[in-house]
Formats: C-alpha cells, structure tokens, sequence
C-alpha cells in the first residue's frame, strides 16, 4: 500500500491503574494532569474503567477534553465506561475514526482488545490497544489471537501499544515479532522504582519511530503504578528511510 508522507505524530500508551496512585489514592484529577503533559496526539489507556458493577470510568468523561485537549474514541457499550475490558483510546479532535471493532481474547483472565482506524490529514493509521493477561501462557494465546483478527485486515499502516505484561526483553512476544517491531522505550513499572518494561509499542513496516522514552516526572511516580511511555513516529515512505541508530530500542 503507498501513503503519502506525514508530519510526525506523537503516540503513548499509559496504564492509570483505574486512576488509583501508588500512595493508595483513587485521584483522576492528577491522572488528567500527567496525560496533558505527554502532549500526545493519540494516548492508549489500560485499566481506564473500574471493576465492579457497570465498570465506570475511573476519569470523568466530561473533563478529558478540557483537560487534556484530548476526545475518547467511543469504544465502550456502556454509557458509564470509558474503555472496552478497560482499554481506551483518546486522540486529538483533528484525527478522524473511520473504522472500529473490538473483540475478546482468550486466556485465564478477561481481556480484550480494540482496533481504530483513524486518518491523520490525509494518512491512515490503525492503532491497536491492548493489555495482555498476567500469564505467559495466556499472552501466547492472545497473541496468536491478535495476529490471526489483524491478518484479515488491509495493509493500513499499523501500531499497537499497551501493557504487554512480559518481564523479558528476549523472550515471550515472538508470536509479534513476525508481524511487528516492538520496542520497549525504557522502564515503566514500577513507577516509584521502574525495573521493568512492561508498557511496549510496536510498529508494523510501514511506520518508523523518530524518538521514544519513559514520561518519568513526579506527578507521574504518584498518579499510578505505571509511568506512560511516548513513541514519535512517522510513515515510512522513500524519502523517510529509517534512522541508522533507532530512537527507542526493540525488544
């Protein structure tokens, strides 16, 4: 599939805990805050809904747009959520959605994941958000289930970002790799001492990162147990090789 060039878009992927703070507060005011300071055009939120009964939103939906300049894409089926098994996907009002689905995923825990096609200008770009279960072997049959719905789409340039939820930098997202070059922008578990990265974003070949990292700021060592990561990307195109030295480093 041919694209035209596009500006660069800034992509992060932030699991908010259900807005709970590693001091034990439920604080969606501070959330709100460290989600405006990414100044990202597309944010992929986990554990954006609480558990119990028709699993509000642990963020006030009326508040997100003034607060972070951001819109919810609309994947939840309720009116009380935010997200779809708690994953949630807010962009910029420019960004247009043009497709969305969303679909369980198998695995000792319940987990699903969402699928938006969106268009940038004129660019195409479908963003996939996920969180794997705890379980390796649940993850492998995620995966396998996440490859098999995403081969029956088109060649529309491709990213997922989530919490992944694997320790290993080496082992256990092989199924993805094939299909995907995941990078683990640096450590963003746990958020008051990071020693994992378990928050990932990957690309398919027609996208390529400019800059990536760990949004690592005291609002956000309080605000979750998890510190968001941003990845800067762009469409790979002739005259957009990509850089020699990677901005972010695959997993």
């Amino acid at each position: 599939m041919t694209v035209p060039h596009s500006a660069t878009l800034r992509i992060a992927s932030y699991n908010i805990r259900k807005a709970v703070g590693t001091d034990r507060r439920r604080d969606p005011a501070r959330v709100l805050g460290v989600i405006a300071d990414l100044n990202a055009d597309i944010v992929v939120l986990q554990e954006a809904d609480r558990r119990l009964g028709a699993r509000p939103s642990a963020l006030p939906i009326p508040e997100i747009e003034p607060q972070t300049g951001l819109v919810p894409i609309p994947v939840a089926t309720n009116k009380a959520s935010l997200g779809w098994h708690g994953n949630s996907i807010l962009v910029r009002p420019a960004l247009t959605v043009t497709d969305l689905s969303r679909f369980d995923l198998p695995g000792v825990e319940p987990r699903g994941a969402v699928i938006a096609d969106l268009v940038a200008g004129q660019t195409p770009l479908r963003v996939i958000a996920v969180h794997l279960g705890l379980l390796r072997a649940s993850r492998r049959l995620q995966l396998s289930s996440l490859i098999a719905r995403l081969s029956a789409l088109d060649d529309t340039p491709a990213l997922l970002a989530g919490d992944l939820n694997e320790w290993s930098l080496r082992v256990g997202l092989g199924r993805m790799s094939h299909h995907f070059t995941i990078f683990a922008p640096g450590k963003s578990y746990h958020a008051t001492l990071p020693v994992a990265a378990l928050d990932r974003i990957a690309l398919d070949r027609n996208l390529v990162a400019r800059g990536a990292g760990v949004h690592d700021t005291a609002a956000a060592r309080r605000a979750s147990d998890h510190l968001p990561i941003w990845m800067d990307i762009a469409i790979r195109t002739e005259t957009a090789p990509v850089a020699a030295t990677d901005p972010a480093q695959p997993s």
